[in-house]
């Protein structure tokens, strides 16, 4: 297959790289650099089989030119992460939107496979758990900008939906939750890879809020593993899979697994939501997937527990 990602010198785009090429399929990576890294993929390099272009998707005569080049496309181009978001909202919605918009444009003209990234934050503030592929969802007020992320991955949802049904355009989309992993780094408001870089340097590791919230942190390895199986699956054209892990842990008792694992001297400190971020932030207090889709489509199941997780990211900050 000839793949293209976009988004390819990011976090999880680097290893999905990595994969397709074991795979035996040609890569070509598309990214502006502006929250990936060309250090994610520069090992790749001397592949004859990988070939990079450092530009935005919203460079539409470029896109043309990949996205026929191309078998199938993996979206994964967005503005990424609370912090940078909110301090980027018109560039995020820009991205996010338009680019999308761009990607599917293109995709349609010879029905090439989009795998859309989107995201668990498009469930917002509901209490209805764990969270399923077709519930209703719960977001906050327009006046907050923390869920601006959400409006617009949701809506990139709705427009490869309407691909799909109006212009038989093959499309699976994977709602990414909590997804963690050597080359994440904390700039953007990771939470793991921002703990483990204090905990080594003793400093302060800083939870916001009061620490109780729980998330479901999965291996960036298994994610893409149970991607390269949606794409290979007829059966999830279509349609909309969670993917990640569903055991919870709160903020505060991964600080102190990581204070732990990494002998680190560094003390606990709660900072304010309005502090971290702005006057009026909302977070959700429980994000657990509802994973059984996914389980009968492709057998996934994640194989990596938390202890190795977190000292995979400790050997790569110590590296």
């Amino acid at each position: 297959m000839k793949a293209l990602i976009t988004g390819g010198a990011g976090f999880i785009g680097s290893h999905l790289a990595e994969r397709l090429l074991r795979e035996g399929d040609e890569v070509t990576i598309i990214d502006d650099l502006s929250t990936g890294s060309f250090d994610n993929i520069a090992h790749l390099e001397g592949n004859p089989r990988f070939r990079y272009v450092i530009d935005t998707i919203l460079n539409e005569g470029v896109m043309a030119d990949l996205v026929a080049e191309s078998d199938i496309v993996y979206h994964l181009a967005a503005a990424v992460g609370v912090a940078y978001v909110m301090d980027n909202i018109l560039k995020s919605l820009k991205i996010n939107i338009r680019g999308t918009e761009i990607v599917l444009e293109q995709a349609n003209i010879k029905k090439q496979k989009v795998i859309l990234f989107s995201t668990s934050e498009v469930y917002g503030k509901s209490n209805s758990l764990p969270f399923k592929e077709d519930q209703d969802r719960l977001l906050g007020p327009t006046t907050i900008n923390r869920w601006s992320y959400a409006v617009t991955k949701a809506l990139d949802e709705i427009l490869a939906l309407a691909y799909w049904r109006e212009k038989k355009l093959p499309v699976t989309i994977v709602r990414c939750f909590n997804t963690v992993g050597p080359r994440q780094t904390g700039q953007y408001g990771m939470v793991l890879p921002r703990f483990v870089r204090q905990a080594l340097l003793n400093q302060p590791m800083t939870v916001y809020g009061d620490g109780k919230q729980t998330r479901c942190f999965t291996s960036v390895l298994d994610v893409v593993d149970a991607v390269y199986k949606l794409a290979q699956s007829e059966k999830a054209v279509g349609g909309i899979f969670n993917v990640g892990s569903d055991h919870e842990i709160t903020i505060l008792d991964l600080a102190k697994i990581v204070k732990k694992r990494t002998g680190s001297k560094s003390k606990l400190e709660l900072i304010p939501y309005d502090k971290a971020y702005e006057s009026g932030f909302e977070d959700m207090r429980r994000r657990v997937p509802d994973l059984q889709l996914i389980q009968k489509t492709i057998g996934y199941e994640a194989s990596v527990g938390l202890d190795e997780l977190v000292d995979s990211v400790i050997r790569y900050f110590e590296e």
